[in-house]
């Protein structure tokens, strides 16, 4: 009994240590610059959760200051018997990156449209004659990935990346992106300039069903309008009310959602502007500035997740090791290393609704 209470407080104690990281990597993203970087980074790691990219590039980060390893910015990142399996050795000394693993267990229902009737099995428990079992996330457990470049080994097939010229979009994400806001029921309007869009880029009309995005611009600039716009149409209809309030909530998720979709094409997000994160976290009644940026990270992220796994277009990797295909938790299924399926996250992305029918980009 002893020891599985030392067991269990030491668990507790890496558990408090892993979100202390968390706090202190939620705390750096205060400014646009700081936000778009960490988004930047979630889409070359979209396999993981928002809250484990952060702590990935906060702990690569002072692994990079302390000298440990030789790049600023991780690779791919997988657990210790999975870069075995790879034919690689994490080197002696290389401290593991903590994360946040799920825990799972299976539960058994005989009617599962009935929530009240599922029940939780036992380790060696089988269901009764009847019952449907499925496995549910019940908590978290800390668990420990490292970067290929703290490993040794041969070198890592380089899978093939989109190279663009400034101002050129990605092959197919304009038709891409249109099929998934047509499917939504919106139709896609271009307009001559912007004079006819009061002043904006695009404009999502909720009333009209349209989306319209302005033609004097460079094609890059037009498909990440585009993205931008699909943001609003899959996360602020006017059915949504948690957000209306806020309407700041809603342009940086929108613009966010562009900034993912475009960083995992490999598009130059340098010049993307997004508000200022403090300001708009700061002014949530209720709740903390840090739950507010680290819930639209996670509503971001389904969104993005969502449109990306839709596309056909060729994609950056999502930070698994080429070769290695590494179980779903939200499945079981395998998530394979090919960028262009990307998992499918559960969305309460829907969230953000805006005070009028339209929304200026």
């Amino acid at each position: 009994m002893v020891a599985t209470e030392d067991r269990r407080a030491a668990r507790e104690a890496k558990l408090d240590e892993v979100h202390e990281k968390l706090a202190d990597a939620v705390d750096r993203l205060v400014s646009g610059d700081d936000w778009a970087k960490a988004l930047t980074f979630a889409a070359r790691f979209r396999s993981r959760s928002f809250n484990n990219t952060l702590l990935i590039w906060i702990q690569h980060s002072m692994a990079y200051e302390a000298g440990l390893v030789s790049e600023p910015m991780p690779s791919y990142v997988a657990g210790y018997k999975q870069w075995q399996q790879l034919g690689h050795q994490v080197e002696r000394g290389q401290p593991g990156y903590q994360i946040l693993a799920p825990v799972t267990g299976r539960f058994a229902s005989p009617n599962p449209s009935d929530p009240a009737s599922w029940r939780r099995l036992n380790r060696f428990e089988k269901p009764r004659p009847g019952e449907i079992v499925r496995s549910k996330m019940i908590g978290v457990r800390p668990a420990y990935v490292w970067d290929a470049s703290q490993t040794s080994g041969d070198a890592l097939p380089t899978p093939p990346a989109p190279t663009l010229l400034k101002g050129e979009a990605p092959p197919g994400l304009w038709n891409g992106l249109a099929r998934q806001i047509q499917a939504a029921g919106f139709a896609v309007v271009d307009v001559a300039h912007e004079g006819m869009i009061y002043g904006a880029n695009g404009v999502t009309d909720y009333t009209e069903k349209t989306v319209t995005v302005r033609e004097n611009m460079d094609p890059a600039a037009r498909v990440k309008t585009l993205a931008h716009e699909l943001g609003h149409v899959l996360m602020h209809g006017p059915d949504q009310d948690v957000a209306r309030r806020h309407r700041g909530i809603g342009e940086v998720e929108a613009e966010s959602v562009a900034l993912m979709i475009g960083a995992a094409h490999g598009m130059d997000t340098s010049g993307y502007t997004i508000p200022y994160v403090s300001t708009w976290a700061a002014q949530v009644d209720g709740q903390e500035p840090a739950e507010i940026v680290r819930a639209t990270g996670e509503r971001v992220r389904a969104a993005a997740m969502k449109i990306l796994d839709q596309l056909d277009t060729e994609m950056l990797g999502d930070g698994t090791p080429p070769g290695l295909e590494r179980a779903s938790t939200r499945t079981g299924a395998p998530i394979s290393n090919r960028a262009s399926h990307a998992p499918v996250a559960s969305t309460d992305a829907r969230r953000a609704a805006l005070t009028e029918s339209r929304t200026l980009r």
